[in-house]
């Protein structure tokens, strides 16, 4: 059967936040990640937006039962986009069609102080980039998301991210050295 598929380019690729069963590699073309926030959310999150020069990596994964209502609901301040014609992937069958989530175009704002990005989140992504495309494809991760000038709420002791993971300390270093290296500071949680 030719199922639909989503492509998870932030939490969805790490396997551990969610049952998305038979997940594969995939190249987005014609995407950038950003950190934005909306009024649908307390805290920032990644979002995509378009960007004809970049690529990003990620999962994509049949959605079950061909159902789009508990990824919609799981994705709700993101609207569903076909974006068949900008994924490369590994399958031998092409999808029915895939998915990205994306805020609509004005919905969305610039991350700030009551808005802020949770380490927490930050680290759950970058723990599934570091699994599945090792350090190049977390450096990567880093380099095609815009946005780091966000505050960033350091909440790893009492973690707000619903779906929060423990590193190991092998990862915590790499994400504390990339942050460092992009000169981001999280500021303590209260």
């Amino acid at each position: 059967m030719n199922h639909a598929y989503f492509f998870g380019y932030g939490s969805l690729v790490n396997r551990a936040t969610h049952s998305f069963q038979d997940a594969h590699p995939a190249t987005a073309r014609g995407w950038r990640r950003a950190w934005r926030s909306t009024a649908l959310r307390p805290i920032s999150f990644l979002t995509v937006v378009p960007d004809p020069a970049c690529e990003i990596e990620g999962l994509i994964a049949p959605v079950p039962n061909d159902d789009w209502a508990a990824l919609d609901a799981r994705e709700h301040a993101y609207e569903r986009v076909a974006a068949a014609h900008q994924i490369t992937h590994g399958l031998a069958q092409s999808p029915a069609s895939i998915a990205v989530y994306a805020i609509a175009q004005g919905q969305h704002f610039a991350p700030n102080a009551q808005h802020p990005i949770l380490l927490s989140y930050l680290d759950v992504v970058l723990q599934g980039y570091l699994t599945e495309f090792g350090e190049a494809g977390a450096a990567q991760f880093l380099a095609t998301t815009s946005g780091w000038d966000a505050p960033l709420l350091n909440d790893r002791a009492a973690p707000l991210y619903p779906r929060a993971q423990a590193l190991t300390k092998a990862q915590t270093a790499f994400v504390d050295e990339a942050l460092a290296g992009l000169g981001v500071v999280a500021r303590p949680q209260p």
